[in-house]
């Protein structure tokens, strides 16, 4: 029989659900085998059959093949091309330099994200390494991935689950599912069948990843593998990888820059053929010119401002798996996130100790923990009242004990102390009011009736609307012979109160919040939480949750008609890891450039699908292994700074690129322009390689160069648009003071084709150069100073190119020394366009809302 296909994770968990509804033996009759556990021989059938228990291995690219993608980039053909073509016609020098370049960006970007290649391997150690199942009979230990549908297997305390099964049996069990579910307490289950139709709903079932908190349960397996919750959510790691909003649109800007250097060449290629120009000659300025339109140092400028943008945001607790995902969350303006561990402390605490009225009263509390200390099952809660009444149980032994029952759901502890004997109940309020006849109403004690007892249950409810949960506690003086309590002893109980929990809001994450917020990112909260606890939490960090959705209302909901909900509601609870992500598409169809945080096995599918995604130090191994960047800190405060710091290494990208745009597009144009009206070359060949390696030279300390606040104040994406809005306003203005250096030259001062080539080359130089100062920022240049890397980088190449003609080095490219009187002219003009340039520049910088980005492609 053929291995059954993984099954999608929405379509596993109705499968699940399913089972969930049905009774043992219909679910043996389904599975095909009985309930005493499978034979040695079905269980290796079963394993051909259905494929081991674990999950495919993520593959990575290797080391060779991972570089020769980068290489298929446009741009980064543009400069494989420009240097080999450079090199083969005879400038040497500059074509390795651009091959230089090109070979230290893919080195650096490829060893950057080499650190996470290994990652999903953390998936094998993130599940049990061994599972005790029934086989012939008797149970006995195996190797998870061994184990098979039809298995019967038993879970104790401290286990780590191995598959997806439906409980035959159990004593006493809890389980934590917080990594799959979000729910932060321990969940009881129970045998029987349930309607439920999400996995933290299904009491009933359990769920490979969870682990075993306390007691001892024994289940039927029915989904192995990739057919769990868990494997279906691994699997995400395995699907095709997309391109980010930054690797989009630069793969985007690299087309249209191939695309205008190959028409600007094929036209001055073709008039200067058609004007009967050498064919050779008009081959090595067509080259020349390609090199010069090229923006080769992009790749460095990019991989270089994004790794010191990555150390920067290791100084800051966010470890950097991806590079391109620091642009990305600078662009995001929408950051969906788990509740446990991120908005709130993941600690449960004790939030309140009340007295039978409702008033504040420390005995309940202080009965609980005495309770908790001397024979709780150290879970959650029991920690919280320890916690809670540090030094208060002090005096207080145990004398006898009635551990807790999950069917009864109440347990109770005898303690002798500075009391007389006391017996103590604690428990689900339901449970332990129900055994009450009397209350605390200090000083005396009075009678509880059915009123008194559902005033109670109204004030537990109160509390769940709160987001807390509460236990009620109950106690009566112990008058016979210590001995170990029975069930029959809970009984005649005085109510003490109840004691109120909570999963309480990390004192940052307001604050974090509001910064965020005026930083343009919008926050919505997509737990597996109940809604109620969803809501109350939205509420205390400051969000607007008039409405919350619940994972049945989305369910019911077609993709449109949740894109058109996610637009106004900020908080979402008892989700599913497909809703998750379902969520975060439906975010990104109307524009928004997503992110998501999250540590669960739960939030991998929705790690994968945002266009950036943020784990946790301590989270799951699927978790970590989908997300693009791991934050050592969990607090959004981390999240805050590193979106400044993703707008900051944005910025200075854009200054390269606008750069390119400008000055050296318009100078380029010239160029061309020139090389079909002039009489001869407006520049040789080797003087535009020269002029292209001088001003890429003067841009190396872009990345180091400093940001305007009013930069990062706003998500940020590439804009085309702004691009050519830019280009078209501040090229012209290059191109038009080239003319009029043409016109100066050759009708005033009459130069000769040297005098005019070296004029040019120094003008061309001092404009490319200095126009950086000038639009590095939106603001007076002599207000926002560079820093001394952009300034000394800048300044040196500019002197160089001051300097050469008047050197004997300035002889092997074809320079003479200038007459004064024309430098003095050129000089002139250079200055009228730096003045036109500062004050044209607020109409080539756009100050309309920056646009957001379009959705990933798959590569």
């Amino acid at each position: 029989m053929p291995v059954e296909k993984p099954l999608p994770l929405d379509e596993h968990q109705n499968t699940l659900a399913a089972f969930w509804t049905e009774s043992p033996e219909a679910l043996s009759a389904r599975l095909h085998c009985g309930l005493d556990g499978l034979t040695q021989q079905e269980a290796e059938s079963r394993l051909v059959e259905f494929g081991p228990n674990s999950d495919a291995e993520t593959k990575a690219d290797s080391i060779p093949r991972a570089i020769f993608r980068r290489i298929l980039e446009p741009l980064s053909l543009i400069l494989l091309i420009a240097g080999i073509v450079s090199a083969v016609t005879g400038d040497l020098p500059g074509g390795l330099i651009i091959l230089a370049i090109l070979g230290l960006s893919i080195g650096l970007d490829t060893v950057q994200e080499g650190h996470a290649v290994k990652a999903a391997e953390v998936l094998r150690h993130s599940v049990a390494l061994r599972a005790e199942v029934k086989r012939g009979g008797v149970f006995m230990p195996i190797e998870v991935g061994k184990v098979v549908p039809g298995d019967v297997v038993r879970v104790r305390a401290g286990d780590i689950i191995p598959a997806d099964g439906v409980l035959l049996d159990s004593a006493a069990f809890t389980a934590s599912e917080a990594a799959l579910t979000g729910e932060p307490y321990p969940v009881e289950k129970r045998v029987g069948t349930v309607t439920a139709t999400t996995p933290g709903e299904a009491s009933n079932a359990l769920f490979r990843g969870a682990v075993a908190q306390t007691g001892e349960a024994i289940a039927l397996v029915i989904g192995t593998g990739r057919q769990t919750v868990f494997g279906a959510a691994a699997a995400a790691l395995a699907e095709g990888q997309e391109l980010s909003p930054f690797q989009r649109d630069l793969h985007q800007y690299a087309l249209v820059v191939a695309r205008l250097t190959l028409v600007l060449v094929v036209i001055v290629l073709t008039a200067r053929v058609l004007l009967g120009e050498p064919v050779v000659d008009s081959l090595l300025f067509a080259v020349a010119l390609a090199v010069g339109l090229t923006p080769e140092l992009l790749p460095m400028i990019t991989t270089v401002t994004l790794s010191r943008g990555a150390i920067r945001m290791a100084q800051r607790k966010v470890i950097v798996k991806r590079l391109a995902s620091i642009h990305d969350l600078g662009a995001m303006s929408i950051l969906c996130t788990d509740k446990t561990g991120t908005l709130t402390s993941a600690e449960i605490t004790l939030a309140g100790s009340l007295d039978p009225d409702g008033g504040n009263s420390p005995r309940p509390a202080l009965i609980g923990a005495i309770a908790a200390n001397l024979g709780g099952d150290r879970g959650s809660l029991d920690a919280a009242l320890i916690k809670g009444s540090v030094g208060a149980t002090e005096g207080w032994t145990l004398a006898g004990r009635h551990a807790f029952d999950f069917v009864r759901r109440l347990g109770s502890v005898l303690a002798v102390g500075p009391e007389a004997p006391l017996l103590i109940v604690k428990g689900a309020p339901e449970a332990v009011l129900a055994l009450c006849t009397h209350q605390q109403a200090h000083p005396a004690i009075a009678i509880m009736g059915d009123k008194e007892r559902g005033e109670a249950l109204d004030r537990v409810h109160s509390l769940a609307e709160q987001g807390m949960r509460a236990i009620a506690v109950a106690s009566r003086p112990w008058q016979a012979a210590t001995r170990n309590v029975e069930a029959t002893d809970e009984t005649e109980l005085t109510f003490e109160g109840l004691c109120a929990f909570a999963d309480p809001p990390k004192p940052t994450a307001a604050a974090a919040i509001a910064r965020l917020a005026a930083a343009g990112v919008r926050l919505k909260i997509l737990s597996g939480d109940d809604p109620i606890v969803v809501k109350r939490l939205a509420g205390l960090v400051g969000l607007e949750a008039g409405k919350v959705l619940s994972g049945t209302d989305i369910s019911a909901m077609s993709d449109d008609a949740l894109a058109i909900q996610v637009r106004s509601i900020d908080a979402f609870g008892r989700l599913a890891p497909d809703q998750k992500s379902r969520i975060v598409r439906a975010l990104q169809a109307k524009g928004d450039v997503v992110g998501f945080l999250g540590d669960g096995i739960n939030d991998a599918p929705a790690l994968k699908v945002a266009d950036i995604g943020l784990s946790v130090d301590g989270a799951t191994g699927v978790a970590q292994a989908a997300a693009d960047m791991i934050l050592l800190a969990p607090d959004l405060e981390v999240v805050a700074a590193g979106v400044e710091e993703g707008r900051r290494t944005f910025a200075n990208i854009l200054k390269y690129v606008r750069m390119g745009a400008s000055s050296n597009f318009g100078n380029m144009l010239s160029m061309a322009v020139g090389s079909m009206v002039l009489p001869f070359l407006p520049m040789l060949p080797i003087q535009i390689l020269l002029n292209n390696l001088l001003y890429d030279l003067s841009e190396v300390g872009i990345p180091f160069d400093s940001v305007r606040a009013e930069a990062m104040a706003r998500p940020q994406v590439w804009d085309m648009s702004g691009l050519i809005r830019f280009a078209a306003i501040m090229g012209p203005l290059s191109s038009l003071f080239d003319f009029l250096t043409f016109g100066l030259l050759l009708l005033v001062f009459r130069a000769a084709r040297e005098e005019f080539q070296t004029t040019w080359f120094m003008e061309s130089m001092a404009t490319q150069i200095l126009v950086i100062f000038i639009i590095r920022t939106n603001g007076r240049p002599w207000r926002d100073l560079p820093r001394p890397a952009l300034a000394a980088s800048s300044l040196l190449a500019l002197a160089a190119a001051m300097v050469m003609p008047f050197t004997p080095i300035g002889r092997w490219f074809g320079f003479v020394v200038p007459p004064l009187p024309v430098l003095a002219g050129i000089g002139s003009l250079v200055v009228i366009y730096l003045v036109l340039a500062e004050l044209l520049k607020y109409w080539a910088v756009s100050d309309r809302p920056v646009k957001t980005s379009t959705r990933r492609s798959h590569t």
